[in-house]
């Protein structure tokens, strides 16, 4: 088998760290391993391999996006987690949304504009958060606040199209989807914006699981991100996350993404999930080998 990791995105990092561990999980679980940094040589590095299974453990662009999956596909190498279509749905925050409405779930109003649009005036009312529409991980989110006179301005390495979205005020909650079932839901708790340093960095976030919420909005939470991993077309595991208004209820509640290819180390939050229902990091990990096919 191999791992992937790496990659060349802004959430390089994550991935790295990711594929360490579920490398080491597989091991465990009696799994031969190679780990493979996927760099421009990843197809000649598979085709000398030649595994039996990828587990894919990149994040971000190229990684998570349809782009290895269809390299997979095309050398005919079961893989885990989502395939070409919904990865690349799932990775488009705009067209992923047009998924969302029509099966009927709540997301927050949003626009794409130009980089330099976003700069010269405010899109829409403040609050609102400009971020790029094909990233994820809270890389490149600016928070512009209720207020605000001028526009952010957005560091050179944003792409030329951005997403303006509506600022949803609330807590942060998240969902984990294995195969054909809700596992449970977290609730994040930071001191400020969650951000890629909260979500990343030693005492970012604070994680509550299960999540201490009404059963309404816990309920929700699991329908709402079945419906939108089934809307997407995913496959193995995926997370969406959520903003929840508690002064208005259910009406509150706001998808926001769904991440094919969620973190996984030991501490990421749908290992946890995985906790909920009796699963060990490794078993979670191994659950996902043997779910990886081709044509997915």
């Amino acid at each position: 088998m191999a791992v992937l990791k790496g990659g060349f995105s802004a959430e390089r990092e994550v991935s790295l760290s990711s594929g360490r561990e579920c490398a080491a999980a597989l091991r465990d679980q009696g799994f031969e391993v190679i780990e493979v940094d996927a760099g421009p040589e990843l197809s000649a590095q598979l085709a000398e391999i030649q595994p039996d299974v990828v587990f894919n453990a990149l994040h971000g662009r190229w990684g998570e996006d349809g782009c290895v999956q269809g390299m997979l596909e095309w050398m005919r190498i079961p893989y885990t987690h989502s395939g070409v279509l919904a990865s690349s749905l799932a990775m488009d925050k705009e067209r992923s949304k047009d998924a969302y409405r029509a099966a009927g779930l709540p997301v927050a109003e949003s626009v794409l504009v130009s980089k330099s649009d976003a700069m010269a005036s405010h899109v829409m009312m403040p609050p609102y958060v400009v971020k790029p529409y094909n990233e994820g991980s809270s890389v490149g989110v600016y928070l512009v606040e209720a207020g605000a006179n001028t526009p952010p301005r957005l560091d050179d390495a944003m792409p030329d199209v951005v997403m303006v979205e509506a600022f949803v005020p609330g807590r942060e909650l998240t969902t984990t989807v294995m195969g054909d079932r809700a596992l449970g839901v977290t609730d994040i708790l930071t001191d400020g914006w969650y951000d890629y340093d909260a979500k990343y960095k030693a005492g970012g976030s604070r994680h509550v699981c299960p999540a201490d919420i009404p059963p309404a909005i816990y309920d929700a939470c699991m329908d709402y991100a079945l419906r939108a991993h089934n809307a997407l077309g995913c496959r193995g595991v995926s997370r969406t996350d959520f903003r929840w208004d508690e002064a208005k209820g259910l009406e509150g509640l706001i998808l926001l993404e769904t991440n094919t290819q969620p973190g996984m180390t030991p501490t990421s939050l749908s290992p946890e999930h995985a906790g909920l229902i009796g699963l060990s990091f490794g078993e979670f990990c191994a659950w996902m080998v043997e779910d990886a096919s081709c044509n997915r």
